[in-house]
């Protein structure tokens, strides 16, 4: 994924949708989010993944709200979004083909929609090249979603996959400091490719192997902390507070998972943004219990704020 400063690491939001309280998609809201994100000084967009609740939005809300994604962002940074949701090759072929119509940089497969959980890694190798064969000159990236499973690449088969110039971006889940490392390894001399890891337990080590970036929940809650990380992840006048941030997120992982994406709506209403907290996903109960555990995050990351000194948007 390019940018104007691809030199420097970037973060790339997971989108949330707003919907409205009888479960539209709000529009508005997703509008002044987008804004948000933009503000937040992030590299990129994700358009239309799991936190955008993309499989609960029909093709044609999918299309509406990459389009709009795409118009609010108006250049100032790329946007990808997914176009694969399972069927034969040539449909997924054909979805993506509109996804990328939008104006997105590139379209994203669900690699656990691409070949099922018990097909072999020489089968989804053969539906990517039909993909690469059947949608022209597109440009393609994967998310390792864990829904309908989590299906892995290797750092192999990443090799091949961008050594097409086609493939320029992989949003990682594998959670294994290792296996990110190997596939920066083999991807680091195709300088339009970018991998961008998930996981923030390993973000700082992450970004000094070499991945371009970090795509993460997270930034559902504070986008701003993000940047800040990617920006002075191997600052040596700043690594207290490098490893203080990256604690923070350690310590806090399991509570901005639980009821997600509820709770990351919430959050934000916090912060003052417009959005409502319903979900058309079932992911638990927004319990009192829940709720505290969230407004003792927004106390605990204000304070990480104010020693880092980072401005606040909304």
């Amino acid at each position: 994924m390019t940018t104007d400063n691809a030199h420097k690491k970037g973060f790339i939001p997971v989108m949330l949708t707003p919907f409205t309280d009888t479960g539209a998609v709000d529009h508005h809201a997703l509008a002044s989010l987008t804004d948000f994100y933009l503000r937040s000084g992030v590299a990129g967009l994700f358009a239309n993944c799991l936190s955008s609740e993309m499989f609960e939005l029909s093709d044609e809300e999918r299309l509406q709200v990459i389009r709009q994604v795409v118009k609010v962002a108006d250049g100032k940074v790329p946007v990808v979004a997914t176009g694969t949701f399972g069927g034969p090759i040539e449909d997924q072929a054909d979805f993506i083909k509109e996804v990328y119509d939008t104006g997105v940089q590139a379209v994203i497969g669900i690699t656990g929609l691409i070949a099922g959980q018990d097909e072999t890694d020489a089968v989804f190798n053969r539906r990517i090249d039909q993909l690469l064969e059947l949608t022209d000159e597109v440009p393609l990236g994967f998310y390792e979603c864990p829904v309908p499973y989590k299906r892995l690449l290797s750092a192999e088969q990443l090799h091949q996959f961008a050594s097409t110039g086609r493939v320029i971006y992989h949003k990682d889940t594998c959670l294994d400091i290792d296996q990110v490392r190997a596939k920066v390894d083999a991807t680091d001399s195709f300088q339009a490719f970018g991998l961008y890891d998930a996981y923030m337990v390993h973000a700082v080590e992450s970004l000094k192997a070499g991945a371009k970036g970090l795509s993460c929940i997270q930034g559902n809650y504070f986008p701003e902390l993000i940047v800040w990380l990617c920006d002075h992840y191997n600052d040596p006048a700043l690594s207290v507070e490098v490893n203080k941030v990256q604690q923070f997120f350690i310590d806090h992982m399991d509570v901005m998972h639980h009821v997600y994406p509820t709770v990351s709506k919430y959050y934000l209403q916090k912060r003052g943004v417009n959005i409502s907290t319903y979900t058309r996903r079932d992911v638990g109960s927004f319990t009192s219990e829940v709720r505290n555990s969230i407004d003792q995050l927004f106390e605990d990351h204000k304070i990480l704020q104010q020693e880092l000194e980072i401005t606040s948007v909304s």
